[in-house]
């Protein structure tokens, strides 16, 4: 593809998301280009939605996001953060709506996962010469984890690589057969481990999981792959734990656990045990609808002991704690408490009755997608907070891809017609 041709391409501001995302807010480029895509084509067709499935179903998960924000901001701690969250939140209609209909064809789904594979190489290209000479293209990696292209002050590097491996590895898997995914898990392994998160090293074992199931097909030789697989990561970490000295930190601070006690657990969850324990006792004061989306921070002080580690800390403002639940179970119930759990509930329902409803193709069109929403929403894991502004829009990207895989229901050779 010609660079003319790829700046008019309609996958443009989609692929532009994850392209720009290591750059801080200019991710939202591709979010403006999307609204306005969206605006055009309602306007030329204003009953464009209804001709959709992926459209409507999108949205239908859009709601249930939206209203269970919505309702905690009904009596939120911090009306301010709570309501400009849901106005934020607003952002994410039309991108999946354009997204929807800029793949509306099987080829357009396969060159957005083709040059988001592009994008995930080129993290991993960056964040390899970055471990092995102390310099990307970012600059210095960060003293203690790896950074790579997100820059130094910026550890998101393994969960935005576990979210986004998936699209790597099925492109991998296109080109090069079992040996080209085999090899391109490897190489992205190294980066998710030395960036020292470790949701991401689960997240990432269960798009590896994921993979392995696809390829092996039975029972008895998923086993067989898995037994291989666990011998290769004890490897690596055995490696990674005499060469590195950020994987042997943080090995060393994992196998605290070890010692079988709750302080113990706690060290080694990094002090989650006492934001998750504050998050119990915050759910139980605010059960209905919580205390507002984003408003965690606010609530947190009056929740927690005076000399509670995490008051003032996490770049808050003095007077604030942990800024959210750090478990996605736990920011739902309470920043938005039973409703917006149950508005949770639904849309899940609404989701898994679709992927069933879609069919193998669409199942199948849709896997990459549908590994990477799994992992991250995995829930025997910590994470970051599905409403902020930034991983909220990596989550919204990937169900908008997600749902527009399922239903890319013209042929390559169809015009695209609203």
């Amino acid at each position: 593809m010609s660079l003319k041709a790829a700046l008019r391409s309609p996958l443009l501001p989609i692929w532009l998301v994850p392209a720009l995302l290591p750059f801080g807010r200019s991710a939202e480029l591709g979010v403006v280009l999307s609204l306005i895509g969206a605006l055009l084509l309602i306007a030329r067709e204003p009953r464009a939605l209804e001709s959709h499935p992926g459209a409507r179903l999108f949205l239908m998960l859009f709601a249930a996001y939206a209203l269970a924000a919505l309702i905690s901001a009904v009596d939120a701690v911090a009306p301010g953060r709570t309501l400009g969250t849901v106005a934020g939140i607003l952002r994410f209609a039309p991108l999946g709506v354009y997204t929807c209909f800029a793949m509306r064809r099987p080829g357009k789904v396969r060159a957005l996962y083709l040059w988001t594979g592009v994008v995930v190489a080129l993290w991993v290209a960056d964040a390899w010469v970055q471990a092995l000479t102390g310099w990307g293209l970012r600059g210095m990696s960060n003293p203690e984890r790896l950074s790579g292209l997100f820059g130094a002050d910026n550890l998101k590097l393994g969960p935005a690589l576990a979210a986004f491996a998936p699209f790597a590895l099925w492109a991998a898997r296109e080109r090069w057969g079992w040996r080209g995914l085999l090899l391109a898990y490897l190489l992205v392994l190294g980066p998710v481990l030395l960036s020292g998160a470790r949701a991401a090293w689960i997240c990432y074992g269960l798009v590896g999981l994921a993979f392995l199931w696809r390829e092996s097909r039975t029972p008895l030789r998923f086993a067989a792959f898995c037994a291989a697989g666990a011998l290769a990561l004890v490897a690596a970490l055995g490696i990674g734990w005499k060469v590195s000295p950020r994987m042997h930190d943080r090995i060393a601070h994992t196998l605290v656990v070890t010692q079988g006690s709750e302080a113990s657990l706690n060290t080694a969850l990094t002090g989650r045990l006492e934001i998750w324990k504050t998050a119990l006792r915050m759910f139980a004061d605010h059960p209905i609808n919580g205390v507002g989306v984003r408003g965690f921070r606010n609530a947190y002080p009056s929740y927690t002991t005076t000399d509670d580690r995490f008051v003032g800390i996490e770049r808050c403002a003095v007077g604030e704690g942990a800024c959210h639940a750090h478990q996605l179970l736990l920011e739902i119930a309470t920043e938005t408490g039973v409703l917006g759990l149950l508005c949770w509930a639904a849309g899940l329902v609404i989701a898994w009755r679709a992927w069933r409803r879609a069919g193998p193709e669409g199942r199948a069109r849709a896997f990459p997608a549908t590994v990477a929403l799994a992992a991250m929403l995995f829930p025997l894991n910590t994470h970051m907070a599905f409403y902020s502004a930034w991983w909220g829009l990596v989550f919204w990207w990937l169900l908008a891809v997600w749902a527009a895989a399922l239903y890319a229901d013209l042929s390559d050779g169809e015009p695209v017609r609203a």
